[in-house]
């Protein structure tokens, strides 16, 4: 019994060892992770608690402001405005209706709208809603003075985005909006765009939105687990407002070219040809951007969109056209450089040429008679070009040329949206049309017509080609981005070469003696006589399938002065199209633009000067 007895006490002394060691172990196991708890993770915790209990609200920041290039009053500021949030969340039970009702009534909107932006499912939420942007102080003064009334009510400043100069800049500038779901998505990644912010849409805002927005700052509450505010004194850290853009539009020179243009469907460009500056970029019909600043921004847009000419287009860079006779300027460099003809050679034009069935019908119908190059440039002869691209340069040829001028290929100019044109090949129309490409092809090629199509920048930079003497640069229309506090220019754009030809010096001084002569002994010669200007340059008329009897695209593109140093020079291209009644207008309205740049004239007192008041018409109308 004793001995039995004496085993029984042995194991059960094990049992209790074994049971007071694993005690022993789980207390440890606690300690340590207590311990790494509370001293090697705590400042992890602390975060975590911090982020847990903290609400970061977005400030947004200021939009920079637009200058033209002399940089002193701003074209796009940024004017007093705020924006009425609702915390649906904060708004005592049953109240909601109530309340939803006294703010549409101080907003003047109707409660459905309200309704629309706060639907059931958050009606408990803790998150502002945005309800009303565009809010006068005097609502918010009145607002203010009823808080008690409207729980769950609080208002910001949200600056209204004001465009002091309009008309024709519209297409430049552009115009902002608030952001969408899909730019979000895309943008959300940049840590500065939220569901409120104000987006740029078109041209420079949408170009340059990034260095426009500026640095939001942050308001942090603190908050329990549902989101509720408890502690009434924020952290702020201010926004930095977005840099200042100075860009290369002259007001002056804009204006001009817009009254020039006046209300005719078509455009116009002002380019410097030594570094690509923009000073002018006009398209007609515009709009004002300042609509899209009211409540009923999305119905003038419709209405825009469905406006007849599109206002909404920005002709100068997204508008393609057949170059027409402009074409001739890169077909006669392309017969020079090849030495595909002796220039003084003269080929008859008798007003017409019949090849693989067809009659093709030159402009004047008894014919030039003999020309040579110098005197098909000038008189625009059809025959000519017909001739010596069919049996001379062929397609191939004429394509390579065409593009090594920018043609069929994006210029890089800094807007958003912009056509590539096309320059047509044998092989594409192939591949395209399963047919093959025929002499009459190259002919129409040859003239500007055809498949061939450029907008009216890419036909300023193929002067711009001749003007410099084989080189082009990107166009672009940002001169300078400055900081907003110091006006410190923090960034100038420098011209970037485009392209380069390998072209001798001889054919870009010929080609451009034959564009003065074209000038002063060609077509042209009366709507661009300029007794103070020394231009050269040459005309299109483009046909146009299905418009009226008698319209035609009228083209204008020419350089000057004639005689000063590239630096000193500017090209100006000009496109009416045919939807305008026929006045043959680009030629007179290029003259009358330099007339106006260098003899610092307004509209009117170039064309009295010039002597075109009795051709002048309306200024153009905003749609």
């Amino acid at each position: 019994m004793a001995k039995g007895f004496g085993r029984d006490a042995v194991e059960r002394n094990a049992k209790l060892l074994i049971l007071a060691l694993i005690v022993l172990l789980t207390y440890g196991v606690y300690v340590v992770h207590l311990f790494t708890m509370q001293g090697l993770e705590a400042a992890s915790y602390q975060r975590q608690s911090r982020t847990i209990s903290s609400n970061v609200s977005m400030i947004a920041a200021q939009r920079g402001e637009i200058f033209d290039r002399n940089a002193t009053l701003p074209m796009v500021i940024n004017a007093d405005s705020f924006a009425v949030d609702l915390m649906p969340a904060e708004i005592p039970d049953g109240h909601y209706d109530a309340v939803a009702a006294r703010l549409a009534r101080f907003l003047g909107i109707a409660k459905r709208d309200i309704d629309r932006k706060v639907p059931v499912r958050l009606r408990r939420s803790y998150t502002q809603i945005e309800i009303r942007v565009n809010v006068p102080f005097e609502t918010i003064a009145d607002i203010a003075e009823n808080i008690n009334d409207l729980p769950g009510v609080s208002w910001r400043s949200k600056p209204l985005r004001s465009y002091v100069e309009t008309g024709s800049i519209a297409h430049v500038v552009g115009y902002v909006g608030d952001i969408t779901r899909e730019e979000l998505k895309v943008m959300y990644n940049k840590n500065r765009y939220t569901s409120n912010s104000i987006v740029g849409k078109t041209g420079i805002e949408k170009q340059y939105d990034e260095l426009l927005q500026g640095e939001p700052g942050r308001e942090i509450r603190t908050v329990d687990v549902r989101g509720r505010v408890i502690d009434d004194t924020p952290v702020i850290e201010p926004p930095q407002m977005g840099k200042n853009l100075v860009l290369t539009i002259d007001t002056r020179i804009q204006k001009l070219a817009e009254e020039t243009l006046g209300n005719r469907v078509g455009a116009a460009v002002v380019l410097r040809p030594a570094d690509g500056e923009v000073l002018a970029m006009v398209s007609y019909p515009y709009y004002n951007q300042n609509i899209f600043n009211t409540e009923e921004s999305a119905a003038q847009y419709n209405k825009l969109v469905t406006s007849e000419h599109n206002p909404l287009l920005n002709r100068a860079v997204n508008a393609v056209y057949p170059p027409a006779s402009t074409f001739k300027v890169i077909m006669m460099t392309a017969l020079l450089a090849e030495k595909s003809i002796p220039p003084e050679k003269k080929i008859e034009c008798d007003g017409h040429i019949d090849y693989g069935g067809r009659r093709f019908n030159c402009h004047v119908k008894w014919g030039h008679g003999w020309l040579d190059m110098k005197n098909s440039l000038a008189q625009s002869c059809d025959v000519y070009f017909w001739v010596t691209g069919r049996d001379n340069l062929g397609v191939d040829r004429i394509s390579s040329y065409a593009k090594e001028f920018g043609f069929g290929q994006s210029l890089g100019i800094d807007l958003p949206a912009k056509s590539d044109g096309f320059v047509p090949t044998a092989q594409w129309k192939e591949r395209r049309y399963h047919a093959t490409w025929l002499g009459g092809d190259t002919m129409n090629m040859s003239i500007g017509q055809g498949y061939t199509l450029a907008t009216p920048l890419h036909v300023a930079n193929m002067m711009a080609m001749v003007v410099n003497g084989g080189k082009i640069y990107r166009p672009h229309l940002l001169k300078e981005v400055r900081d907003p506090a110091t006006n410190e220019v923090i960034e100038e754009i420098r011209p970037q070469v485009l392209h380069e030809m390998n072209v001798d010096e001889s054919v870009w001084r010929e080609v451009q003696r034959d564009l003065r002569y074209t000038i002063t002994d060609g077509t042209p010669q009366f709507p661009m006589n300029n007794k103070k200007i020394k231009l050269a340059g040459k005309t299109g008329t483009a046909e146009v399938a299905g418009a009226k009897k008698d319209h035609w695209h009228s083209w204008m593109v020419a350089y000057g002065p004639y005689d000063a140093p590239v630096e000193e020079q500017l090209v100006v291209a000009v496109l009416v199209e045919a939807v305008n009644e026929w006045e043959w207008w680009a030629p007179y309205a290029t003259n009358i633009i330099f007339q106006g740049i260098f003899q610092n004239q307004t509209y009117e007192e170039a064309i009295s000067e010039l002597g075109f008041n009795y051709l002048a018409k309306p200024k153009a109308r905003q749609e």
